[in-house]
């Protein structure tokens, strides 16, 4: 108990706040989400492809600006401008759900949200990796983790509770989400300071401009890193196919969601333990039980015959999420020199995002080609490949202690 308060109490101040804004944002991104679909198509009349399109556009619209929001940062040797930016704007799309008179209006919020999380979210990793000593970097980043997994929890049930309130009143129940969407701003704004940059990356390096040439000095540790998440993530599609799969078992569709919160509460419990535990060299382990869990995951799922399969399923989808996500961010911030860290968590991301779409593809290809046990199975296939791959090539990579 005593050494869990103390790895706690060596959290800097800054990664709390950071974490805390994430929670509150993610209370009401997830709160819109939940609703948004059923709204389009309910509200709206909007049919499934054309909702399918909107979400594909944005969230495609993020992986780009990730990148390019990551440089700047970089480029500019100012973190937390982009990110107030990024969640400012996210906030500001809150307002637009409730008072959208057209489809147009709705469109456009969703693509403005998403553009908010891509300027946002590079800059603000690299943000937290300025702000946290090495020794406890996977702490830091599974507890912002946590913090914003607790918030993917509670945006749903927040958003069950708000429909219900509001007797099915979509708009009534946007107007929930504007609260915490402003107040991870001010909390932003207020309690959150960006170190001096001559401090993280010595004089020389502070005073000299980013240029092209300059990514070459990612490395190969860096390279290493990005494949291993890749690979992982082309073994793991969208959890949008875990509500379907819960549909397809017998769930109601109001009660499918409730796969999301089971597999969000796992994730926010053992990210934070897992990035402790990666600070004391167990990265390599972590990152091997990531993968066994989602193989197991994959065949649960593969097998099960009612709500109960589903959910135990998706339970250890979470675990998967939670060995293996926050450290992935830790090695990012480790393998990088400090004035690239945002060009590098832009590039993580948009390898990674790229990765996740294209295996959410596949896996719809798969479901409508062969049925949705086969897609599950085709995913444990790829996950005890890229295991095999990573005991045989990557374990080096993975060990945060590796200098």
């Amino acid at each position: 108990m005593g050494e869990s308060k103390r790895g706690l109490a060596a959290v800097p101040r800054g990664v709390w706040v950071l974490g805390i804004v994430s929670l509150c944002m993610d209370l009401s991104s997830e709160l819109i989400h939940a609703l948004l679909p059923l709204y389009l198509a309910a509200g709206l009349g909007l049919s499934m492809l054309s909702i399918g399109a909107i979400e594909g556009i944005a969230e495609a619209t993020a992986l780009i600006v990730k990148v390019f929001s990551g440089v700047l940062s970089d480029y500019f040797h100012r973190r937390k401008p982009l990110v107030v930016l990024g969640y400012g704007l996210a906030a500001c799309t809150k307002i637009v759900f409730p008072l959208a008179p057209t489809v147009g209006w709705v469109v456009t919020a969703r693509f403005a949200d998403r553009v908010g999380k891509g300027i946002r979210g590079a800059p603000r990793d690299a943000l937290i990796a300025d702000i946290t000593p090495a020794d406890v970097r996977g702490a830091s980043f599974g507890l912002r983790q946590a913090l914003d997994t607790v918030g993917a929890v509670g945006g749903p049930l927040l958003a069950i509770a708000a429909i219900a309130a509001f007797a099915g009143n979509f708009q009534a129940a946007f107007w929930v989400a504007v609260v915490p969407a402003f107040i991870a701003v001010v909390l932003l704004v207020a309690g959150v300071d960006e170190p001096d940059r001559r401090e993280v990356q010595g004089k020389k390096s502070a005073a000299k401009r980013l240029q092209f040439a300059d990514a070459k000095r990612l490395g190969r540790r860096f390279v290493v890193v990005v494949a291993i998440a890749a690979v992982l993530t082309l073994a793991r599609f969208s959890e949008a196919f875990l509500v379907l799969r819960a549909r397809d078992v017998g769930l109601a569709i109001t009660a499918a969601p409730w796969v999301m919160v089971a597999m969000s509460a796992v994730y926010a419990a053992v990210s934070y333990p897992a990035g402790s535990a990666a600070d004391r060299g167990h990265g390599p382990k972590l990152l091997s039980a990531g993968l066994v869990s989602l193989v197991v995951a994959d065949l649960v799922l593969a097998h099960a015959a009612g709500g109960a399969g589903a959910i135990f399923g998706s339970m250890l989808w979470g675990l998967h999420m939670g060995l293996t996500q926050g450290l992935l961010s830790a090695l990012v911030a480790a393998s990088a020199p400090a004035d690239l860290r945002g060009t590098a968590f832009g590039v993580f991301n948009l390898v990674c995002g790229v990765a996740l779409l294209a295996a959410s593809v596949l896996a719809g290809w798969l479901w409508d080609a062969f049925g949705p046990q086969f897609t599950f199975y085709a995913s444990a296939a790829l996950t005890a490949a890229a295991w095999i791959g990573f005991l045989l090539y990557g374990r080096g990579a993975a060990n945060l202690r590796k200098t």
